[in-house]
């Protein structure tokens, strides 16, 4: 009990960290150069402040809920051995959280020129299904995630030639906004049940990358959506914007706006929650005390979720697009790529699954990736990556401009950096386009676009879709700095056979291992023991 609170008080302190610094900057806008609505203004404020409690609630559940459930899913699932039963289990587990994700059913209500908007949803969690499927498969027979990512990203790329422009930045949002709160912290934990199976040197790796594979397939099935559908006018797409006028109108638009959200979350969770139980009661059932604490950290996930969708949808997603709209029609209109920079530096440390992507990273490779550094790699990349949305959203340039170059550069790096920074990487790219970018920067770069006189459909949407790409360079760009200090290390303290005979034999040897950087302790009992270690060609550094 008390153990909860003291853990409930860190999780608040990071999330006040998170959300206070994008809550300054929005409020310092509006008190200068985007003036809203004073309701507008207040709503966002109260909107802080749910943020606030919903993400710490939502990680402390998702730590002890979420990931538990699935590491064990995964595990019993591997040790069945039968690939029919993982084959179908994976593409259900996928459609079914994909179709409940928070984040997809608030980009399909964006896009009208999809109608009705459950075929839009219903693409993207088969694409999803289908893809978990085959990532599930890549764990087992240890194929490696680069290959598969550059292959399916050529088709990607290749189909886009005979589809609507239009598409386009859809099916590229589609990829991001499916990896979102619900989906992340169970299909990584499902990764790292899998991968435990195996016991050989690139079970870490193998770990990560079911989130990134689960980002292609909606590319992928939005664009054989738009092969076969023909789409309506886009011109519909915006916002009415409630005007409050008074404090007791704020407090029950907040009110009414609750039962929607339970009902959203209720949604996502149950389905999940129905298909473990079911699962665990026909294969090794948890102990009562573990079904005890899953069920309560599954509590505070629905609290936290339901808090963080009404405090982002009631008070980011109106404040996002008036400040967009206040910005694009002023005289110095080109001031919101700077902004957006800013703004999405801040924005991604206030990402749910962006705190479980790092907490799990770290906790996998042994802080041998620290939290602070992988945290600065994605801060950097959704910065320049909301610039570029918002220079789109001014300008008009086509998003193809930018994701080729980008994702070239992205494939290009994966061929000079440790695997599992490629796998974290590709992963983090979907992690970082998620609830707040779904319902913060896109009406921005709606309202922007708006006012600037563009096309919506094709300016505007595709902000998601670069939040998910940049990631992709930050972090790799993070794996060769870390690849050339190693090597420098290596290269100044690695010592020859003859030192090394010379040592006291209770002086400490080290290994780093080059796929995940992590330093191991050798014990050497004897000379012939070290005399063999160095003739097994293993990077050996005395740090003494």
């Amino acid at each position: 009990m008390f153990k909860n609170k003291t853990i409930l008080k860190e999780k608040l302190i990071e999330s006040a960290k998170s959300v206070l610094p994008i809550s300054a900057i929005v409020l310092l806008l509006c008190f200068t150069v985007a003036p809203i609505d004073i309701s507008a203004f207040t709503s966002f404020i109260f909107g802080s402040a749910l943020l606030i409690f919903g993400i710490s609630l939502f990680t402390l559940g998702a730590e002890t809920s979420m990931t538990p459930m699935g590491e064990y899913v995964g595990a019993q699932m591997t040790r069945s051995k039968k690939i029919w039963l993982i084959v179908i289990l994976s593409f259900l587990v996928g459609v079914m959280i994909t179709m409940s994700e928070p984040d997809l059913q608030v980009l399909a209500t964006y896009v009208p020129s999809i109608n009705p908007s459950f075929l839009l949803i219903l693409f993207v969690s088969v694409g999803v299904g289908a893809f978990l499927v085959i990532a599930m498969l890549r764990i087992l027979f240890g194929i490696k995630l680069k290959y598969l990512l550059l292959g399916f990203y050529i088709v990607a790329f290749a189909m886009a030639l005979f589809v609507d422009s239009d598409f386009w930045s859809v099916a590229f949002d589609s990829g991001g906004v499916t990896t979102g709160p619900m989906t992340v912290p169970f299909i990584m934990a499902l990764g790292v049940g899998v991968s435990s199976i195996r016991s050989d040197s690139q079970e870490t790796n193998d770990s990560f990358g079911l989130v990134s594979l689960c980002s292609v397939g909606p590319i992928i099935a939005v664009l054989i959506l738009g092969l076969i559908y023909n789409p309506e006018s886009s011109s519909g797409i915006g916002f009415e914007i409630s005007r409050l006028e008074s404090s007791r109108e704020l407090g029950w638009n907040y009110l009414i706006n609750f039962p929607h959200y339970i009902v959203e979350v209720s949604k996502a969770v149950l389905p999940i929650v129905a298909f473990f139980f079911v699962y665990q009661a026909f294969t090794k059932p948890l102990s009562k005390k573990r079904l005890l604490k899953i069920l309560i950290g599954l509590l505070y996930t629905f609290v936290g979720l339901v808090l963080f969708l009404t405090g982002a949808n009631v008070g980011f997603m109106p404040a996002g697009y008036l400040i967009g709209s206040g910005l694009g029609v002023s005289s110095i209109s080109f001031i919101v790529i700077p902004i957006g920079m800013i703004i999405g530096f801040f924005i991604v440390a206030a990402e749910p699954a962006v705190q479980v992507l790092q907490a799990q990273v770290e906790e996998v490779t042994s802080g041998a990736i620290p939290k602070k550094a992988l945290a600065f790699a994605l801060e950097i990349g959704v910065a320049i990556s909301v610039g570029i949305a918002m220079l789109r959203s001014l300008t008009g340039i086509p998003i193809m401009y930018f994701l080729i170059p980008g994702y070239v550069i992205a494939f290009v790096l994966t061929f000079f950096v440790p695997d599992i920074f490629t796998s974290i990487a590709f992963d983090s790219g979907g992690v970082a386009s998620g609830a707040m970018t779904t319902t913060f920067l896109l009406p921005f770069a709606i309202g922007v676009c708006e006012a600037s006189g563009n096309n919506i459909a094709t300016d505007a949407f595709g902000t998601v879709a670069m939040v998910a790409m940049t990631p992709l360079i930050a972090i790799q760009i993070l794996g060769v700095v870390y690849k050339v200090r190693i090597r420098k290390i290596k290269e100044v303290t690695s010592p020859s056979l003859e030192e090394i005979i010379d040592m006291q034999l209770e002086s400490p040897i080290y290994e780093i291992d080059d796929a995940t950087g992590e330093v191991q302790i050798i014990s050497a009992p004897n000379v012939d023991s070290l005399k063999d270690l160095v003739d097994s060609d293993a990077d050996i550094i005395d740090f003494d």
